[in-house]
C-alpha cells in the first residue's frame, strides 16, 4: 500500500484493494447460497429450518466478527504510521481473543439453543432441522473466528488478494460437502438441510488451514512470524481491541439482528410459505449487498491508512469515492431486481406460492437497499477514523428504536403483513445513514484540528 497523490492514483489503489474483497465476500456468500439452494431442493421444511438456523446464527457471527474486525483499522493505521513492528503483538492478542470468544459462543449454544427454538413454537420438522443444522455448524465456530483474525491481518495491510485466493479455493470444497451431506452422495448420510451445517463447518476448518499456511508461505506476511513467535496474553491489548471492537460488533449486531429477528417473527406470525419467501428475498438482497459491504471494508483500509499517515485530504477523497460508488451500484441493482424478481425467486424454489409472496417482498426490498448502501459505506469510513462509540449508539437508535417497532406495527396491525417489516427496515437504515453522515462531518473537522494542534506544539 502507498500514499497516492492524484485522484486517478487514489481510484486505482482503491479498486486494487476493493476487487479482491468483493470476490471474497461474494465467495463467502456463495457458501450460504449453496446451503439455501440445496436445502430448498430437498423441501420447504428444510429451506425453512435452515433459514431459521441461519438467522439465529447470523447476528451472533456478525457481532463477534465485528469485535475481531477492529484488527483491520489497528493494522492499517500502524502501517500508515510506519509502526509495523507492533503488528505481530496486536494480531497475536486477537488470536487469543478469538479463541476465547469462540468458546463462550459454543458453551452458550449448548444451554440456550433448544430453549430459544422452543419459544418460537415452530413446526416440529422445522424445529428439528434448525436445531441440528446449528449443532453441525458449531463444529466450525472457533476456526471461523481464528480465520477472520488472519483475514483482517492480511486486509489491514492491503493484501486483500491473499484472502480472496483462500476463500475462492474453499468454495468448491463447500459445494462438494453440501452435495454429499444434504443429498447423501459419496457414501455420506442424506441429512437434508441439516447436512448444510456440517458442510459449512468443515469448510471453515479448510479456510483456517489455508490461512495459517499462507502466513508461513508468503514473505510479505511470514516476516511477522505469527504462530512462531508467541506473546504473553495482554489485558491491556484485550482492552484496546475490545474498546474498539465491541462498539463495532454491536453496531453490526444491531443491523444484522434486525433482519434475523424479522425472519424469526415472520416464522412465528406467518406460514411456512412466507418464511421460505422471506428467506429468498433476504438471501438474494444479501448477495447484492456484498458489493457495498466490500466497498465499506476497503474504505476502512484506505481511510485508516491515510489517517495514520496524516493524509486527511486523501481520506476525504476516498470517502467520497466509496460512498458514491456504493449507492450507484445498488441503484443499478434495484432496476435489475425490479424486472427479474420472479425469475430470481424461481431460481430458489419451484413452489409458485412461495414465488408469489417473494415477488411482493422484493419490491419493498428495492427501496431499503439504497439506504443500506449509504449507511454501510459511511460506517466503513468512520471505522477508518477509529470512530466507533457514537456510531454504535446511532445504530441502536436507528434499527431498534425506529426500524423494528415501526416494522412490527405495520406487519401486525395493517394489511401489509410481512411487507410491513421491510418498510420498517427501510426507515431504520435511512435514519442510520443520516446519522452516520452527520457524525462523519464532525469527525473530519475534529481530526483536522487535532493534527493542527500537534503541529503547533511541535
Amino acid at each position: 500500500m502507498y500514499h497516492a497523490e492524484t485522484l486517478k492514483q487514489k481510484i486505482t489503489l482503491f479498486i486494487s484493494i476493493l476487487w479482491p474483497i468483493m470476490v471474497t465476500q461474494v465467495s463467502l456468500f456463495a457458501m450460504n447460497l449453496v446451503d439455501t439452494l440445496m436445502s430448498g431442493r430437498v423441501g420447504t421444511n428444510d429451506l425453512a429450518g435452515v433459514a431459521i438456523g441461519a438467522n439465529l446464527w447470523l447476528p451472533v457471527f456478525t457481532g463477534i466478527n465485528g469485535i475481531l474486525l477492529a484488527v483491520t483499522p489497528i493494522v492499517a493505521q500502524l502501517v500508515g504510521s510506519n509502526e509495523r513492528s507492533k503488528i505481530s503483538h496486536a494480531v497475536t492478542q486477537s488470536i487469543y481473543l478469538s479463541i476465547a470468544l469462540g468458546v463462550v459462543v459454543f458453551v452458550a449454544g449448548i444451554f440456550l439453543l433448544d430453549p430459544i427454538l422452543t419459544l418460537m413454537d415452530l413446526d416440529r420438522a422445522v424445529h428439528r432441522i434448525a436445531f441440528h443444522y446449528l449443532v453441525g455448524l458449531s463444529i466450525g465456530i472457533i476456526p471461523l473466528f481464528l480465520s477472520n483474525v488472519l483475514r483482517n491481518f492480511f486486509d489491514g495491510q492491503g493484501y486483500t488478494t491473499i484472502t480472496m485466493v483462500i476463500t475462492v479455493a474453499a468454495v468448491p470444497f463447500n459445494v462438494v460437502l453440501n452435495y454429499g451431506f444434504i443429498f447423501g452422495n459419496f457414501g455420506l448420510p442424506a441429512l437434508g438441510g441439516i447436512g448444510a451445517g456440517y458442510a459449512t463447518a468443515l469448510t471453515y476448518w479448510i479456510i483456517l488451514f489455508l490461512s495459517i499456511w499462507m502466513t508461513f508461505r508468503l514473505e510479505v506476511v511470514r516476516k511477522y512470524r505469527l504462530f512462531v513467535k508467541w506473546f504473553k496474553p495482554s489485558l491491556r491489548a484485550f482492552k484496546e481491541q475490545l474498546a474498539m471492537g465491541i462498539p463495532i460488533g454491536l453496531s453490526i449486531f444491531f443491523e444484522a439482528s434486525i433482519f434475523s429477528v424479522v425472519s424469526l417473527l415472520i416464522g412465528v406470525m406467518f406460514t411456512t410459505v412466507t418464511i421460505a419467501a422471506n428467506q429468498i428475498v433476504l438471501s438474494f438482497t444479501s448477495l447484492i449487498f456484498m458489493i457495498p459491504l466490500s466497498i465499506a471494508m476497503a474504505l476502512t483500509i484506505v481511510v485508516g491508512y491515510s489517517v495514520g499517515g496524516k493524509k486527511l485530504a486523501a481520506a476525504k477523497q476516498y470517502s467520497l469515492i466509496g460512498v458514491v460508488g456504493a449507492i450507484a451500484f445498488l441503484a443499478i441493482g434495484a432496476v435489475f431486481l425490479f424486472f427479474f424478481r420472479e425469475q430470481i425467486a424461481y431460481f430458489y424454489t419451484e413452489d409458485p406460492a412461495v414465488v408469489a409472496v417473494a415477488s411482493q417482498i422484493f419490491i419493498v426490498a428495492i427501496i431499503y437497499q439504497l439506504s443500506d448502501a449509504a449507511q454501510v459505506s459511511l460506517q466503513g469510513v468512520l471505522r477508518g477514523y477509529k470512530d466507533v462509540q457514537l456510531p454504535f449508539i446511532i445504530s441502536f437508535i436507528a434499527y431498534w428504536i425506529i426500524g423494528m417497532p415501526s416494522g412490527y406495527t405495520l406487519a401486525a396491525f395493517t394489511e401489509l403483513g410481512p411487507i410491513g417489516f421491510w418498510v420498517g427496515i427501510s426507515l431504520g437504515l435511512t435514519g442510520a445513514a443520516i446519522g452516520f453522515l452527520i457524525r462523519l462531518r464532525i469527525i473530519q473537522r475534529r481530526v483536522k484540528e487535532e493534527i493542527k494542534q500537534v503541529k503547533v506544539t511541535t
